[in-house]
This record gives structure tokens, C-alpha cells and sequence, in this order.
């Protein structure tokens, strides 16, 4: 378990299954009592880290267009992008 905030964080657990559920991919594992449990791939070692987290080293918290996606759910409009002067 790799999530920051999960209270089972650095917690080792058996890996039983990944599965796309509902458009997440959910890791399966053998819980406390033996229970089966799942919680999203992110949240553990068995994702692949997104190149975009890998690269911002935490100097960026959101991508563009994560950014400009949001601004149309808020009702925004249209957002103007500003291309830097090179």
C-alpha cells in the first residue's frame, strides 16, 4: 500500500488479482481475517507511475489539461492558451 494517506500505507499484502472495474483498475488482495478486499491499482506499487508525475517531481500539482477541464465543468468558457515566447 502506497497511498500517502491510507492508514494501511506501507503495509505488505498478497497480490491476487488486477481487474478494470467501472473504468478503474482495482488490485485484489487477501485482507485482514482473510477477507478479500480491493482498493484502485494507484494506490500501490503494482501501478505504473503516470510519466507526468514522474517528471514534475512534485513541482507541479496538475496537468494542463487536467487544468483546462476543469475550468469548462465550472462553467468557465472558453479558456485562452497562452503559448510562451521562445
Amino acid at each position: 500500500m502506497t497511498h500517502p494517506f491510507h492508514p494501511l500505507r506501507d503495509r505488505e499484502f498478497e497480490l491476487i488479482q488486477t481487474k478494470l472495474c467501472w473504468g478503474i483498475e482495482r488490485v485484489y488482495y487477501m485482507g485482514e481475517g482473510g477477507v478479500l478486499a480491493h482498493i484502485p491499482a494507484g494506490w500501490t506499487s503494482v501501478a505504473v507511475e503516470d510519466p507526468f508525475v514522474e517528471v514534475a517531481a512534485g513541482r507541479s500539482a496538475f496537468r494542463v489539461e487536467d487544468l483546462l477541464e476543469l475550468a469548462d465543468m465550472l462553467g468557465g468558457g472558453a479558456v485562452k492558451e497562452i503559448m510562451p515566447n521562445v
